[in-house]
């Protein structure tokens, strides 16, 4: 079972005018990744808008977006549904289709205990032909797993990466002790504060949603400290991103970047309803980032398409 490292991007759903999903402009974002050192993406993570998607939409976004599999990222799916036979089901489909792997989380809004969320991924592993991450985001679900239940988890051979999205920064440290056999990464936020004590603890990389307009600066932030010069690139370059970071999750995800990403022309399309994107002073603010970091003239983002 494959481990993934590095950058592991949580991409947007970009949708077309109508609302539709606009399959060339997953195109567009895939070869966006690859060509900026995204090693693995995630489609149809709480940055996909999963929630928001039909079943019948879904199913679609894997078949479509695997002919676009290249070889050079790994593709996960996000496959949690409402209960447990709902996720199996969702994740034998991306095997069928070719999957590298799934991400799953606890269903939303049934607020479950611990015990019955662990046997949740224990039950969906057991089931799946493909490596398996579970993500850990109890601000989206409000079922938190302890570092215990985790490293019991790690167990299972199914069971290759946990994303950490809690804000208890020590879970890091016992995570790390516990010395797993899975990939540790954690949520790029700057205001949880976990990607410094993951990295830095030997952690394998950042489960991301940045990288979708930053995605060559997070390569280098994710990348697993092998060297004293990787850890100095990793603190130059996450001191220098800390403004960017801070606008990405001004406000509940996806709603800046994928507000950023319509505004400088890269295929995003509207939020779904009933979100709405970032207008006036709010916006702005990512742009002035954009310029002021030098990021417009290296990605050669069209600035001027804010006033669309």
């Amino acid at each position: 079972m494959t481990k993934p490292t590095g950058s592991f991007v949580a991409m947007i759903t970009p949708f077309n005018r109508d609302g539709s999903i606009d399959f060339g402009g997953f195109r567009t974002l895939l070869d966006f990744q690859e060509r900026n050192g995204t090693s693995a993406v995630l489609i149809m993570g709480s940055t996909g808008e999963v929630s928001m998607l039909s079943q019948e939409e879904r199913h679609k976004v894997v078949e479509e977006t695997m002919k676009f599999k290249t070889g050079g990222m790994q593709f996960f799916y996000g496959c949690t549904g409402n209960n447990t036979q709902t996720t199996i089901d969702y994740v034998q489909h991306a095997a069928a289709a070719g999957a590298d792997g799934t991400i799953i989380a606890a269903p939303a809004y049934i607020c479950a205990p611990e015990a019955d969320i662990e046997q949740f991924f224990f039950n969906v592993a057991e089931a799946s032909d493909i490596p398996v991450g579970i993500y850990n985001n109890p601000p989206r679900v409000t079922t938190d797993l302890s570092a215990e239940a985790i490293l019991r988890l790690a167990q299972h051979p199914n069971i290759v990466v946990n994303k950490e999205s809690t804000g208890r920064v020590g879970q890091a440290a016992k995570l790390a002790a516990g010395n797993p056999d899975m990939s540790l990464m954690c949520c790029d936020s700057p205001n949880l504060g976990l990607v410094v004590p993951t990295m830095s603890l030997g952690g394998h990389g950042t489960a991301n949603m940045s990288g979708n307009i930053i995605p060559a600066e997070m390569a280098v932030i994710s990348k697993p400290w092998e060297s004293f010069e990787d850890s100095e690139n990793f603190k130059n370059m996450w001191l220098d991103m800390l403004p960017m970071l801070h606008f990405t999750y001004s406000a509940i995800n996806p709603v800046p970047v994928k507000s950023l990403m319509r505004a400088v022309g890269l295929p995003a399309g509207d939020l779904r309803r009933p979100l709405t994107g970032l207008q006036g002073a709010a916006l702005q603010r990512g742009l002035d980032i954009l310029r002021e970091l030098g990021l417009a003239d290296k990605y050669g983002f069209t600035l001027a398409a804010a006033a669309e």
